[in-house]
């Protein structure tokens, strides 16, 4: 009965979405639409979101154990699936689009459904590799579709299904977020491949991307926001396993490593702009985080905060980083589990939580500088995004 109800699904799909973009092009004819300032607020009623542990809220846990205490400290007091003391950045876009935070795909326990799903997973990449996460982009895409026919069928059937699962309109008015990509560096690095060997890989791996775009395009997604990857160089747990390989910046972020992402992130540009030619009822956001966390890590002091390359939970070392004795461990001392990589004493000032993610401190000073478009191509503030603004170029 599951396979024959994914025609009428997808059917009503269809025309929502045809309703949904009708809509936005007759709304464009307007003023509200020639700037983002003027754009009306967009009423987002659900978020799909596609990533990697920048935005996993309990996927990776769910599948292969909880992320340990003391993570999740700050803000919900025990752990939560997230590696970091309290919110990601995804959870402060929830929240300021007035959602729920949201539940992993693949956490089965406790979850609600209702105003979207997020499909990401601690150690993610885009292109399939061995030693990541073994839930790639293309199998986050396989539980997307599953999740959005089968969602239909049993929310037809009644009862608390009405109540956990998101209604069918809700897909084609969703905001479809992407952050992933880190990880597709961090593997070539970790395989010792020379820079060339990564930067000759990258053209497939946007390849793969677009794919995974034009397929929730094909779904019906029509809002989607994009991050970039961040500044590898100044990720503690780079620094910490390639510090005598890389020359320094001014600032003591490894040169060459953000190089690497830079250059992933021109191509990611490139692959985005000939997205909004393939896709053109798409209003795709491309955001610069890369920019942002740079920002925040080499000037802390004058945003309040310390330490930038200094692990707050960990242990040992001149970053505070041991990558074989993570935020949490544990050793038995006379029979007894002790904690050894212990969280600082006050991470709201502190960037960097665990060597290898960001604080809640820090993300939530992210979302701040986002939020307003300031970062966006095309600028447009987070809650506008459904709207096509013509896409011009940030310089």
């Amino acid at each position: 009965m599951e396979a024959n109800s994914r025609e009428p699904v997808f059917s009503g799909l269809r025309m929502a979405v045809v309703a949904a973009a009708a809509l936005t092009l007759l709304l464009c004819q307007f003023p509200a639409c020639s700037a983002a300032g003027a754009a009306a607020a967009c009423d987002f009623p659900s978020i799909f979101n596609f990533g990697d542990s920048n935005s996993d809220t309990g996927g990776l846990s769910a599948a292969f154990g909880q992320a340990p205490p003391p993570n999740g400290e700050t803000y919900f007091h025990r752990p939560s699936g997230r590696y970091c003391d309290g919110r990601l950045l995804i959870d402060f876009i929830a929240e300021d689009l007035r959602l729920p935070h949201l539940s992993a795909y693949l956490d089965s326990v406790g979850s609600n459904f209702s105003h979207g799903a997020n499909f990401a997973t601690a150690g993610s990449t885009i292109r399939p590799q061995s030693g990541y996460s073994p839930i790639a982009l293309n199998v986050q895409l396989v539980e997307f579709s599953d999740f959005l026919a089968r969602s239909q069928y049993f929310r037809s059937q009644g009862g608390v299904f009405t109540r956990l699962l998101p209604r069918e309109e809700y897909f084609s008015r969703a905001l479809y977020m992407f952050d992933i990509g880190q990880n597709d560096l961090t593997a070539g690095l970790k395989q010792n491949m020379t820079i060339g060997q990564i930067k000759a890989s990258i053209p497939d791996v946007m390849a793969q991307f677009s794919d995974a775009i034009k397929k929730v395009y094909a779904e019906g997604g029509r809002s989607l926001w994009i991050h970039n990857t961040g500044p590898l160089g100044c990720l503690i747990y780079m620094m910490d396993r390639f510090h005598l390989e890389a020359p320094e910046d001014e600032h003591g972020c490894l040169r060459t490593l953000n190089e690497l992402a830079q250059y992933f992130n021109a191509r990611l540009k490139e692959a985005v702009d000939s997205l909004r030619t393939e896709l053109p009822l798409a209003a795709i956001t491309y955001v610069d985080v890369y920019s942002v966390k740079y920002n925040l890590i080499t000037q802390a002091r004058q945003h309040g905060f310390q330490q930038p390359f200094k692990a707050c939970c960990g242990h040992g070392g001149k970053y505070n980083f041991n990558n074989s004795r993570r935020c949490g461990f544990k050793v038995t001392v006379e029979g007894k589990e002790v904690v050894i990589a212990r969280s600082c004493k006050d991470p709201s000032v502190r960037v960097s939580w665990d060597g290898i993610h960001f604080t809640e401190a820090a993300n939530r000073w992210f979302f701040e500088q986002i939020a307003d478009g300031s970062y966006s191509d095309p600028p447009v503030r987070l809650n506008t995004a459904c709207h096509r603004m013509g896409h011009q170029s940030m310089v």
